[in-house]
């Protein structure tokens, strides 16, 4: 059996074997590695690399492989969002065009699919109308309890140029956090190294998040927060080294005792900048009714 596909726009500068798996079949690497030794995958009529970088009208000639699905590779699931999920997922939408969108993501609803949520905002906006033709891609992430702002692309171009872009920090992100207590100067700089785990293998990163009061009284404080790097859980965990928690965070907190009862994390993404071909994207999304009605409670101004 021969197949030969043509490369298009979307899948520019893909790699081959990834190409491969997520459009012809999802089969181990040692098979395609095998497969282009062999010169059943050949790209133009040449064995490339498994590592080739496609480009535009490139001919791939695939021959003599099974293309049943491998049942040994778990199949990932499509979370099966209803239509009152899909309708309503058009109120996040602060800016739409063609290759991008700007969300407001809700707290409480993971970006992605995980072991834990099946949930995810990714799977409801791929079957949204503003969605139609096009698949959304994931450039970045914040946590499931966070809300505000998240970028997600619209085709690969714009999902490898977002990644880029965040990859060499051209993208400049702003939070805003009620803490519990106050942090010891009312502006600077936070730069720690954060431990993580890659199964048993531990892993020590730098974080870096500017950071500014704009209000406080003895209890809390309201602090506007710029991350540098963008490590998983960065800003919680940088909070909690400081003595200052995120109110409502029930991971990262000082001790049982100063476990609260918010139902949500007080910690929004508020801005987002970059620049595209010279063109200047400023996007900003104000505060959950929650958080408003927080700051009330903790008497501590508004952050506008």
């Amino acid at each position: 059996m021969k197949k030969l596909f043509i490369i298009y726009n979307e899948h520019i500068n893909s790699r081959l074997d990834r190409w491969f798996r997520r459009n012809v079949c999802e089969i181990p690497q040692s098979l395609i590695e095998k497969s282009i030794r062999k010169g059943n995958i050949k790209v133009n009529n040449i064995k490339e690399k498994s590592s080739y970088k496609l480009k535009e009208n490139d001919k791939i000639l695939i021959k003599n492989i099974n293309f049943l699905e491998n049942k040994n590779i778990k199949k990932k699931q499509i979370y099966s969002a209803s239509k009152k999920e899909i309708s309503t997922s058009s109120s996040f939408f602060i800016e739409n065009n063609e290759n991008f969108a700007v969300i407001n993501k809700p707290s409480g609803i993971s970006v992605q699919s995980g072991t834990k949520s099946k949930r995810n905002i990714i799977d409801i906006l791929r079957f949204s109308k503003e969605f139609q033709g096009c698949k959304p891609y994931v450039v970045h992430r914040i946590d499931k309890e966070t809300s505000g702002i998240l970028i997600v692309a619209k085709n690969r171009k714009y999902a490898q140029l977002f990644t880029a872009l965040f990859r060499i920090r051209k993208i400049h992100k702003t939070y805003l956090s009620i803490v519990i207590g106050n942090l010891k100067s009312k502006k600077g700089t936070l730069e720690d190294n954060l431990i993580y785990y890659d199964d048993k293998k531990k892993i020590i990163t730098k974080a870096v998040t500017h950071f500014s009061v704009i209000d406080s009284n003895n209890n809390y404080s309201l602090v506007k927060l710029n991350p540098v790097t963008g490590r998983k859980h960065q800003l919680r965990k940088q909070l909690l080294i400081q003595g200052c928690p995120v109110l409502g965070d029930l991971k990262y907190r000082l001790t049982e005792s100063l476990k609260n009862k918010k139902s949500q994390l007080m910690l929004h993404a508020y801005e987002v900048k970059f620049f595209i071909n010279n063109a200047k994207f400023i996007f900003k999304i104000n505060p959950p009714s929650n958080f408003i009605k927080t700051l009330n409670e903790k008497y501590l101004k508004s952050y506008l």
